[in-house]
């Protein structure tokens, strides 16, 4: 009797399990939400959250409320991957990620190879954060779409930026030892090469990913290179450890950026003094938004204590919705077919295109610094008094990249 009780209760469990699915569209986040990514991670959740509740203040996908289901993949690719499967069995056809590629390439080809085992019970897989070209290009996927500007996007723009600066004679590369961090290098090599050749190269350092917690002997090297600048795409704690351990060296040298607008970040870079010296590359700033932009701005703030770190989030989740009213459909096949080539007003203002050959998506860029508000800014970072002004755009006609991708379509 009671494995007759436990056998009933199971399969009344899957029942209100797959009703439950069916009244609701499930978009599982698989991000860390534990360990060195987890600062990242959980301010990307709250991102989710928030649009979510927009999309279900307007009525839903179709009737259906939105759902955001958590999941943490501790910076893993075999966790993310277990976590996919976990979203999968809840009820979930949609996932999105961002930290960090090598996740992202484990979870594209998961993804991928499912669907190719479950025609009919497709998921789509949204990349608002992982930059690796890999993704785009020989990685590619049908079932990938990616919201973030690729590695190359942003070193193309970091770099039309630098050609401008004859002060930049020496630059130091650091960055964090994976798929991403790898590319960075290789990218800012090439690109520096090609633009100013003059530029030394006085130091190429990688390192572990999210394990180093005292970055000074890693700050002691630039200060010996001499470098004036410094290149990186750290993000998570990677970026502002290192920071701090600048600011605690004394280090006297421009940086450029991916990710300083990261949690930590723009502490850690008051703490240098260094007015203005640090930037970042970004597809949106909050204080040259347009106004309703401005105005979610400060409603995310109010309510979360902390900017809208990805704008690309607003614009996939918008997109998203679209998609599936032109379709009138939350089947991922068709939801694709629709967000394949679609253009769209972007969070900040302006237009994006999600290009149909590799499902990237191109907008306007911006180089921003960071340093003391000035005058007509609104929004400071993390109560420092100081905030992000952009030194140059880049338009999205001059961000295109070509792509190798040779894309197998369903």
């Amino acid at each position: 009797m009671k494995k007759f009780a436990v056998t009933v209760a199971v399969a009344m469990g899957l029942t209100c399990g797959t009703a439950a699915a069916q009244e609701t569209a499930k978009l599982a986040y698989i991000d860390p939400l534990s360990g060195g990514g987890a600062s990242i991670g959980e301010v990307g959740l709250k991102h989710y959250q928030w649009l979510a509740d927009q999309i279900n203040a307007q009525g839903g996908l179709l009737g259906k409320k939105l759902e955001i289901l958590p999941l943490d993949n501790k910076t893993n690719p075999q966790e993310a991957v277990v976590q996919a499967q976990k979203a999968i069995d809840a009820g979930a056809r949609y996932i999105t990620q961002g930290n960090g590629s090598s996740v992202a390439s484990a979870l594209s080809d998961f993804v991928t190879k499912y669907n190719e085992r479950n025609p009919g019970k497709e998921v789509l897989y949204f990349n608002y954060a992982a930059v690796d070209d890999a993704l785009t290009n020989e990685k590619c996927s049908f079932w990938h779409f990616r919201w973030d500007a690729s590695s190359s996007i942003k070193m193309a723009a970091m770099t039309n930026y630098l050609k401008g600066q004859p002060s930049v004679k020496k630059v130091y590369l650091i960055n964090q030892d994976y798929s991403f961090g790898q590319g960075v290098r290789k990218l800012a090599v090439e690109m520096l090469k090609a633009k100013r050749p003059d530029i030394e190269i006085v130091g190429d350092e990688l390192h572990p990913l999210l394990k180093i917690t005292d970055f000074s002997p890693y700050v002691a090297k630039i200060k010996a290179s001499g470098a004036d600048s410094v290149i990186t795409g750290n993000w998570g704690q990677d970026m502002a450890l290192l920071l701090k351990a600048a600011a605690d060296a004394g280090l006297q040298a421009n940086w450029y950026t991916y990710y300083a607008g990261g949690a930590g970040g723009p502490t850690a870079i008051k703490q240098t003094g260094l007015a203005d010296k640090v930037h970042d590359i970004v597809e949106g700033d909050p204080n040259t938004a347009i106004e309703a932009a401005q105005a979610k701005e400060a409603e995310f703030r109010k309510k979360y204590n902390i900017g809208i770190w990805y704008p690309r989030a607003v614009n996939e989740i918008r997109m998203f919705a679209q998609a599936v009213k032109e379709a009138n459909s939350l089947d991922p096949k068709a939801v694709a077919l629709k967000l394949e080539g679609m253009t769209a007003d972007v969070f900040d203002g302006g237009k994006g295109t999600m290009r149909k050959d590799d499902h990237q998506f191109f907008q306007d860029m911006y180089l921003r610094s960071f340093g003391p508000l000035k005058a007509g800014q609104t929004f400071d970072e993390e109560g420092t008094g100081w905030g992000w002004t952009v030194k140059g755009k880049i338009a999205s006609a001059d961000t295109t990249v070509p792509t190798t991708c040779k894309m197998d379509r369903p």
